[in-house]
């Protein structure tokens, strides 16, 4: 592909090193690239700043693709999951590492759209998430599911994937994706890929370079306080949520203090939270922000037996 819409771009150094991803900016370029991509084609939707966490579903598409597949990933900060006090115009984009992190995963192609050409104009209709998209992030973040669901249908629309990988530390959204796949017959096949974290602990986030070192300090209590329900699952929900409590409990008293959104046990399928006495495979999720930094994890258990 030679045309301006579809070039490869990645920095001279990694250029020598790595082959480079076939670069898309617009539907035209786009449609063009993907009408020569070998099937199975498999989309890893992103909003770009790829970290190690990353490197995770990058690789399971690349695994799931097989070595006469493609990988198509799509790097889009889209405006609609954004509320008005978010952070937005702040979010990194670093396009040339992000090709270079591309190039180094084995990703065939890119689609790196501007805003307008994803939204020509304001959208009228967007998706509905229902009503698990109004639990946990859904209600500290009105909008935001709307927003997630309705451009990965875009993508899905504009890209025709055979099957799409999505993190799984966004449990949530993993969730309502699937189900949206299900209810409204799309045809693609959702995988999961393994949550990525640091070594320290903390679940990679784009958003994580945001925090000082000792913001960061404070944010290991979210990884420690899933810990401490993982230990205690075995003698039930109850014991397991009251030491995850605690250990956030000790966080909002740090320097800096750790600001809990919420802190919940819940049923894995249907996100409702678990009564005291629920034994079987539960999903403890917590939000908190630290600083200016809002950061999001999880841990399944398997609540009165081997977590």
């Amino acid at each position: 592909m030679t045309n301006a819409d579809t070039m490869s771009e990645v920095p001279q150094a990694e250029a020598s090193a790595v082959p480079a991803p076939l670069l898309a900016r617009t539907r035209r370029g786009l449609a063009a690239v993907r009408a020569a991509l070998p099937g199975p084609v498999v989309l890893v939707p992103t909003m770009g700043a790829l970290h190690d966490g990353h490197r995770s579903p990058l690789r399971v598409a690349r695994e799931h693709a097989g070595p006469g597949g493609s990988v198509l990933v799509s790097i889009f900060v889209n405006p609609l999951q954004f509320g008005p006090a978010e952070d937005f115009d702040r979010y990194p984009r670093p396009i040339a590492r992000d090709l270079a992190v591309c190039a180094q995963e084995g990703v065939t192609a890119v689609f790196q759209p501007r805003v307008a050409e994803m939204y020509p104009a304001q959208p009228m209709i967007t998706v509905n998430p229902g009503p698990v998209g109004q639990l946990l992030e859904g209600a500290w973040r009105p909008g935001f599911f709307d927003g997630v669901l309705t451009v990965v249908l875009k993508l899905f629309q504009l890209t025709a994937p055979d099957a799409a990988v999505f993190g799984e530390k966004d449990a949530q959204q993993l969730a309502l994706i699937r189900r949206m796949v299900i209810d409204l017959e799309l045809g693609v096949q959702i995988i999961g890929a393994p949550l990525h974290r640091d070594p320290d602990g903390l679940a990679a986030s784009s958003r994580n370079a945001y925090l000082s070192a000792a913001e960061r300090a404070s944010a290991l209590a979210l990884s420690r306080s899933l810990d401490a329900a993982r230990t205690a699952a075995p003698a039930g929900a109850g014991p397991a949520l009251a030491a995850a409590e605690a250990a956030m409990d000790r966080a909002t008293a740090a320097s800096p203090p750790v600001q809990l959104d919420y802190l919940v046990l819940a049923e894995p399928d249907s996100f409702a939270e678990v009564s005291a006495g629920y034994r079987g495979p539960a999903i403890l999720l917590v939000a908190a922000r630290v600083g200016g930094t809002r950061l999001i994890d999880n841990v399944h258990l398997d609540i009165g037996g081997q977590s």
